[in-house]
């Protein structure tokens, strides 16, 4: 179950299903202006540089640590991730060194972040074997498997699959994505045909398509139990007044975060 919270008047969401410190972040709580207001965590968006770093440094605040003593993603809709110590944290506002759109730790105290504004975050965690990941999953990046990487990656840090929690955040729903052939035909082949609930075909062509779900099931055929996975039912297209939504403001946003502290 996805709880609210509210710290000093920074709103975020986290799931219940995750013991460890965790936050999806939602645009309240930053001191962002106009378009980006407020809490904006995209530094490449056109925003103030100061207010961003005034964001970062808030929600960093959230988890014990300064605006500089984080690891972030380097998002590129593509498949790569990056196993993180304290060696890659990021300068807030600096060059991210690598490309990655989904980072794993096994580092305790360092917090780990993937942005979204529509597509599907998602936070993993192994208290038994102390990993955790952060996995930026739009459509590209998941039907290119990236769930599988994340989760490996945490398994070469010493996880068990069996032992993973996913907490599966807001994004675009099945009742806001809407798609060409190339989405549902790309997740199709990506789950072996195991589509299920996913689509909704529409007479004018058009697919909706359930992203959530279908990241989901990816993490069940990988071994996570069900049990142990889930799903915001926020979709980000219809709370636009709550989450950046790239679809909605048609790419004049900010960002928001899936953070996770082992």
């Amino acid at each position: 179950m996805f709880i609210e919270e509210n710290q000093n008047g920074l709103i975020y969401m986290r799931s219940d299903i995750i013991g460890a410190k965790h936050a999806f972040t939602t645009r309240y709580g930053g001191v962002s202006e106009g378009d980006f207001s407020s809490l904006n965590l995209g530094s490449n968006r056109g925003d103030d540089a100061c207010a961003v770093r005034e964001n970062y440094r808030r929600v960093c605040a959230l988890f014990g640590v300064g605006e500089n003593d984080a690891c972030v993603t380097n998002q590129v809709h593509k498949t790569e991730v990056r196993i993180v110590t304290a060696a890659d944290k990021h300068i807030c506002m600096g060059p991210t060194p690598y490309e990655a759109d989904g980072i794993v730790t096994a580092s305790i105290g360092l917090p780990i972040f993937c942005f979204v504004a529509d597509c599907v975050p998602v936070l993993l965690w192994d208290a038994k074997n102390r990993a955790a990941g952060a996995v930026h999953c739009g459509w590209r990046s998941a039907a290119g498997d990236i769930l599988k990487n994340a989760v490996d990656a945490m398994c070469s840090l010493g996880a068990e699959v069996q032992d993973i929690r996913a907490a599966i955040g807001p994004s675009i729903g099945a009742c806001c994505f809407e798609t060409d052939d190339d989405v549902p035909d790309a997740i199709s082949e990506w789950l072996g045909g195991e589509i299920g609930g996913l689509f909704v075909r529409r007479s004018d062509g058009k697919t909706m398509v359930d992203l959530r779900l279908a990241n989901a099931r990816r993490l069940h055929q990988l071994g996570v139990p069900v049990r142990n996975i889930d799903i915001s039912g926020e979709c980000t297209f219809c709370s636009h007044d709550k989450y950046w939504s790239h679809r909605y403001t048609k790419g004049r946003r900010g960002s928001q975060a899936a953070v996770i502290m082992l």
